[in-house]
This record gives structure tokens, sequence and C-alpha cells, in this order.
């Protein structure tokens, strides 16, 4: 049958049949009830099936009181919140019961029709499934909720304006402001102007593009707040239109207060704990310094005593006649210095300092300062160095140290040793962004249970040692971005290895 078949059928009933053909054809659920308490099913019309699962002969004459959800059964009652009045009209929004046994959602408007004396005759409602809706609604508001008891940063911000259009608790409390007094703030008020320019509108149009950035970008917060806060995720929303375009932005950030408070506490706990090392690396080494600057001092004794011996002698009558000794006292003096400062350097106590600096220089200086002690080992140094300086931006005092306490314990594995050749082999190579440094001997080897227990504090195969020297040097390494680790088939010798990022 056509549509205008379908208006000619229509317009040929009478007005009641036609309310009836407009209430069996309607989606929604068109009922009368009892005024009572019960709410019996007087009629309804066929849609009920369809909603509930019941025919209309199973509902007339059933309680529909029965059929709601215990905690909405009462909502008209109360008054709840899910209930709107308007007009005489009432809107309820509930659960009913479903034939199978399950809940669904409806909402319903009814009104009460009343006799001339304005006795309730009967109810009328029109009630329709509103079960999609309304959980999507619920899980809005438990989300919202998430959102905003969050303790991470949580701000939707404009594309065009860049204005924040929300902000969660925990960004008005980094901020300093409240949300019962809303300030107005722009994207671009939380950077300074270069790194929103550049970092913050990379990370923008990066989401643009594919949906998400991640990240860090440090935020400046607004004068007088002592806090350190950065943004590490930004997401694009695009509208539901053809077109597709960004409609807002979802900004993730983080309040890293305690965090950097705590790092920077642990950072100082680490420099002490490296300087108290030193120190007792230089007690350990003390009979090796004190030969060390003995022999300057000695020659310099010896040049002194000749030259004065000849003067006494008449051997030497003019001044330029004593230059040559002087020549050799000041070479003597300049080495005994040199010793001196480079021991002072090694055991000053120093703030982390990143600079860049010639890695294959510090191994030379580090093996210059540790000649004495290698003298005494029987022990000699071999180098295969990457080509070049190997620069390498690091804390150059720090990484000076890990050397020192690796060389030493190369050094110090021939101790119970009857090889005759005793080398100690410093590598070093750049590969990608990490260098590699090993520090290698051909001793007898380290076996695997002590391999395992190595790094751990106060372990020590040494009877004199402490047991805290490469622990220390891993957590040197580990706060470069590093890795510190050793090798040893328990027989023919043991391999340190250092992998750090060449830029720190």
């Amino acid at each position: 049958m056509s549509a205008e078949q379908d208006l000619k059928t229509i317009s040929d009933l009478d007005e009641a049949e036609r309310f009836r053909f407009l209430v069996e054809q309607s989606t929604d659920m068109i009922s009368r009830h009892t005024p009572t308490l019960e709410w019996t099913f007087l009629d309804v019309s066929p849609a009920v099936e369809r909603m509930l699962g019941y025919t209309v002969n199973e509902m007339i004459g059933t309680a529909g009181y029965d059929l709601f959800h215990p905690e909405d059964a009462d909502n008209l009652i109360k008054r709840s919140d899910s209930v709107r009045y308007r007009k005489g009209m009432y809107t309820n929004v509930y659960r009913y019961k479903h034939k199978n046994g399950h809940y669904i959602w409806l909402e319903t408007t009814s009104r009460t029709l009343r006799d001339d004396s304005g006795k309730p005759i009967e109810v009328i409602c029109v009630s329709r499934d509103v079960t999609e809706q309304t959980l999507a609604q619920q899980a809005t508001r438990r989300l919202a909720r998430v959102v905003e008891a969050s303790s991470d940063m949580i701000m939707f911000c404009n594309h065009k304006t860049m204005q924040l259009t929300y902000m969660n608790e925990a960004t008005y409390i980094t901020l300093g402001t409240e949300k019962e007094n809303p300030v107005v703030f722009y994207l671009e008020q939380m950077f300074d102007p270069k790194t929103f320019a550049s970092l913050v509108q990379d990370a923008l149009s990066h989401a643009a593009t594919h949906g998400t950035w991640y990240g860090s970008i440090q935020m400046q917060l607004p004068s007088g707040r002592d806090r350190t806060a950065e943004i590490r995720e930004v997401i694009a929303h695009r509208n539901l239109n053809d077109d597709m375009q960004v409609e807002y932005y979802s900004i993730i950030g983080r309040d890293i207060t305690l965090r950097r408070k705590a790092e920077d506490e642990m950072k100082r706990n680490q420099l002490e704990m490296a300087h108290i090392a030193r120190l007792l690396s230089v007690g350990e080494m003390a009979s090796g310094l004190a030969h060390e600057i003995n022999q300057p001092l000695a020659a310099i004794l010896n040049y002194c005593r000749g030259s004065l011996r000849r003067i006494d002698e008449g051997r030497i009558s003019k001044v330029d006649e004593i230059a040559k000794s002087m020549e050799l006292i000041t070479k003597q003096a300049k080495r005994a210095a040199e010793i001196v400062k480079r021991m002072r350097s090694f055991v000053k106590k120093t703030e982390y300092q990143r600079m860049e600096f010639s890695l294959n220089e510090s191994c030379h200086e580090i093996a210059a300062f540790l000649k004495q002690e290698s003298l005494d080992h029987n022990t000699s140094f071999e180098y295969e160095l990457e080509n070049g300086d190997l620069p390498l931006v690091a804390d150059k005092i720090q990484i000076e140290q890990v050397l020192l306490n690796l060389i030493r314990n190369a050094i110090e594995a021939y101790n119970d040793c009857e090889k005759s050749s005793r080398p100690v082999i410093i590598s070093t190579r750049k590969a990608k962004d990490y260098i590699y440094i090993s520090v290698a001997d051909h001793a007898n080897g380290i076996s695997a249970e002590v391999l395992e227990k190595l790094f751990e504090p106060f372990y020590t195969s040494k009877s004199t040692g402490l047991g805290m020297g490469l622990s220390i040097s891993r957590t040197i390494i580990e706060a470069h971005g590093g890795q510190l680790w050793a090798e040893s088939d328990g027989k023919t010798g043991t391999q340190f290895y250092i992998k750090i990022p060449a830029k720190g």
C-alpha cells in the first residue's frame, strides 16, 4: 500500500479510531493505570511487547508498582532528582523490570485525569526506553568524577582561542586559584613564550595529526607559586561533522614538585656519598701518593744541594751558569704541583656539574693518577680508545670517580695472581647516541656467585674494603641514564662495562 493510500485510509477513520490507530502504531508505550498505589495497568499499547516483553493481555490487570526497581519505586512520592514537574505533568526516569528478569530504564511522562469533583479517575502515561541514553550519561558522570578526583592536572582547551574551558581540582590547586572564583586562563599563559612557540605548538600539531602526543614540557606557573609542573599528554578531539576538524584538546599535566624535591634530595645524598667514596679512595692510595709526591720533592732537594755545592766549590761564578739547575728544579716543582692539583680536584666536594669533556683524555688522566699504584703492582696500562677526543656530556668528576674505581679494581685483581703479564686494558667506543667504556684485566676472574653480589652495598672481596665503591659507581652511572655491569668467566679475567648516553 502506498503512502497516499495510507493517508486516505487514516482520513476515512473517525476521530476515536484515528487516536486508536496512532496509539497502536506509536513506538512509545502508552498506558492507563489506576490512581492507587498499585498503579494497576488498565490498558497498554502494543509497544509494551517490544519494550518489556509482555503481551498486552499479560499486562492488563498487572500491578505496575511491583515491576519497579526497589530503589526507584517511590521516586514520585519522594520527589527524587529524577522527577520533573511541569504544568500538571510528571516526568520520571526509573528502572523497570523486563519479562526476562533484567531492568531497563524508562522515561515516563504521566498526567492524572480527574472527575468534576477533582477525584482521580486514572493515570495516563507515555513511556520510552532510555536505557542506552541513561547508561551513557552514567558513564559520563562516572568519568567526570574520575577526572575531577584525578591527582593529574586535566584541562580542556579551545582549538581556536587556546582558552582553557575546563580545569579539574588538581589544576586549580597547582595554579593557586579557586574554582569558586574562576579566572580565565589561556594555554600560552602557562609557558614562557619561546617554549609555547616551539615545543607546545609542535605538541598540538602532532596531536592534531596523529590524535595524541606524549612527552614532557615544563610549565611556567603564576609568580609566587613554589611548585613545578609539566604537561605529559595532549589529545585532539574532532567534531562529528563531515570536515572532522579538531574541536578541542584535552591536556594532561602533572605537578612534579614532590618528585623534583625527592630527586634533588637524592642527588645531594648521592653527591655526599660520592665525595666520601673519593676521600676513602685517596686514603687507600695514601702511600702511593706520598711516594709519587716524594719523587719530585727529592729531585728538587738534590738539585738544590748540588747547585749549592758547586757554588761553594767555585765551579759556578755567574748567575747564568745556574740557569740549567733552576729549569730542572722548576720542572720538578710543577710536577709536584700537578700531582697535588690532581688530588685536590678529585677529592673536592662539588655540586652536580654537567659539562662536555674529552672521555679519552679523562682515561689518560686517571691512569696517570694511578701510575704509582700500577708500578707497585707491576701492572701496565693498555689503551684501545676511539679516535679523536670522544666528547661526553656528563659530570666530569663523577665519571672520573667511576673510572678510578674500576681501574683500581683491575690493578688490585692481580694481587693473588702469578701471571707475569699484567695488563689493564681501557677501551672506549661510540655507537649511535651511546658511549661504551670497558676496563678489563687478565687476572683470575670472579666467580659467578661473587659476580651476583658485586654491586650490592657493603659487599666486598677485599680484606680492607668497605664494599661501597662499585655500589656508588653504579648509582652514578644510572643517574646519568646509563648502565654499569661486569662479566667474567672466573678464570681468565674480568671486564667492567659502562654504557652511557653521549649527550648526558
